[in-house]
Formats: structure tokens, C-alpha cells, sequence
């Protein structure tokens, strides 16, 4: 899976941890609140390196990969705001 971190004004940070098995996102909205997620066993997550801002999410499961994708953007979910 590739997923994009798609901004407008704060500059989304993501830091790859644990040998690519922790995503630290930061400044997301602003906020000052470090969202960790934690791939499921199996799934390791790089940072692309000839596309800015996008996370490779890889396994050798579908299932279990397709699942940690979900966590990353379940992780930033944006409630009660209008936008």
C-alpha cells in the first residue's frame, strides 16, 4: 500500500521506528500530540524514497497489511472540526 501525507498549512511529520515497525506522525493539525501506530506482525512501512510525503506500507498478508494501513488513517481522523 502507498499512502500520502496530504497537508495545507501544518507540514505533516512521520518518523519510521522499531526497524520499520512504528509510525510516529507529528504536527498533525497543529496539534502537539505524537500519534503512534504500531504495524501488525509481518507489516513493515518505509518512507518513499523518490516521492515526498508518502509512506510504503508492505507485508507478505494482505490481510494484516491492509489492516495496518487502516490504522494510519484511523489515527487521523479528524472529529468535530468543519473541514
Amino acid at each position: 500500500y502507498k499512502m500520502r501525507l496530504v497537508y495545507a498549512h501544518f507540514p505533516i511529520n512521520a518518523t519510521i521506528t522499531n526497524g520499520g515497525g512504528t509510525v510516529e506522525l507529528r504536527n498533525f493539525l497543529g496539534e502537539k500530540r505524537v500519534r503512534i501506530v504500531n504495524m501488525l506482525p509481518g507489516v513493515k512501512v518505509e518512507k518513499s524514497a523518490g516521492t515526498k510525503d508518502e509512506l510504503t506500507i508492505t507485508g507478505a498478508d494482505i490481510d494484516l497489511t491492509s489492516r495496518s494501513a487502516a490504522l494510519v488513517r484511523q489515527s487521523c481522523l479528524v472529529k468535530d472540526k468543519d473541514i
